[in-house]
């Protein structure tokens, strides 16, 4: 079974089981089908923002997407949008340009955009460093402070960060969120792989040797969302070699580096031969999380995200090129 080749990134993660179906299909390859597992991730995604615009408790609010000027997958934007729409819930798009010049707050921090009362600010942009200007903050200043729900808001944002990773890592952290649940405590942290703190000091240090010794066995990873940010082998001792007496390396935590049964397979991408080759493949989960105050309203998986890549590639995924959308195969 093929991979599907990065210039088809456009199609929707929830078309792979259709298209693949397909080629199994005409493999005459029938009774593989069954072994293709649904995946609907828009839908999933619609409904967590749907029950958000319903906890708001107006009809006429609207669902805001934060955009930038170019949306490189904004097939996948359509697609989350159109299930709104279908649910009757009206979908405007907006950059953080359009939010400094045109939004405000009512006296009851109500979020208003060009007249237009805004339910849930969902970010589809503002996930890295340079997406924002003085002004820019200032735009996600005045979302943040609105009653509107915000995906994510600030706080649940840095919780996806590198260091907040590295810090759920360090021995007593979950069993203060899990204090009468060790069972919970051990197969969370089992999950995890070895993460490693540069704070200026003496444990950063002792990080920074460890790295430097064997960074064969590491990857050093920036506060960064997205592929094609970590660093490995060799540029690691280049990297730290110039920031290991500075606060800057306080920026990036070390991570052991995870090594998967590589499998051969093809991968079909434009441009390129067809061949048989090593590749290793990561899967990601689509989560969906809703609260009300400190009351859990959803929690739930709304489908995968199957990306393979070859061996050669260290890192980089989907949108830099390297991967290829792929679909899990049960056996």
């Amino acid at each position: 079974m093929t991979s599907l080749q990065n210039f088809l990134i456009f199609i929707n993660k929830s078309f792979m089981k259709v298209l693949l179906r397909h080629i199994l299909h005409l493999l005459d390859k029938y009774d593989d089908v069954s072994r293709l597992p649904d995946n609907n991730p828009s839908k999933g995604i619609a409904e967590g923002i749907s029950k958000a615009w319903e906890l708001y408790g107006s009809e006429r609010a609207v669902v805001m997407f934060v955009v930038e000027d170019v949306q490189r997958n904004i097939f996948d934007h359509r697609c989350v949008e159109n299930e709104l729409w279908s649910r009757s819930i009206h979908v405007i798009r907006r950059r953080f340009e359009d939010v400094i010049e045109r939004a405000s707050l009512d006296e009851k921090r109500r979020l208003f955009m060009d007249d237009q009362e805004v339910a849930v600010v969902y970010y589809r942009h503002g996930y890295m460093p340079h997406n924002y200007s003085q002004q820019n903050w200032q735009a996600r200043l005045l979302m943040e402070r609105s009653r509107a729900v915000k995906c994510p808001d600030i706080a649940t944002h840095l919780t996806g960060a590198k260091k907040v990773q590295q810090e759920l890592a360090r021995p007593g952290v979950l069993e203060r969120w899990f204090p009468s649940d060790p069972e919970a405590v051990r197969r969370i942290r089992a999950t995890f792989a070895g993460l490693y703190s540069f704070d200026m000091g003496e444990e950063g240090d002792q990080t920074v040797a460890l790295a430097t010794a064997n960074p064969d066995r590491f990857v050093l990873k920036p506060q960064r969302e997205g592929g094609g940010n970590n660093i490995y082998g060799e540029e690691i001792r280049v990297v730290l070699e110039g920031i290991k007496d500075k606060p800057e390396r306080s920026s990036y935590i070390l991570m052991d580096r995870i090594r998967p049964q590589p499998v051969r397979n093809c991968l079909l991408r434009s441009g390129m031969p067809l061949k048989l080759s090593e590749n290793i493949s990561e899967l990601g989960m689509f989560g969906v999380y809703v609260r009300n105050g400190k009351k859990m309203v959803l929690n739930e998986c709304a489908g995968h995200l199957l990306r393979t890549k070859s061996i050669e590639h260290a890192d980089g995924g989907v949108a830099a090129g390297v991967a290829v959308l792929d679909n899990p195969y049960l056996v």
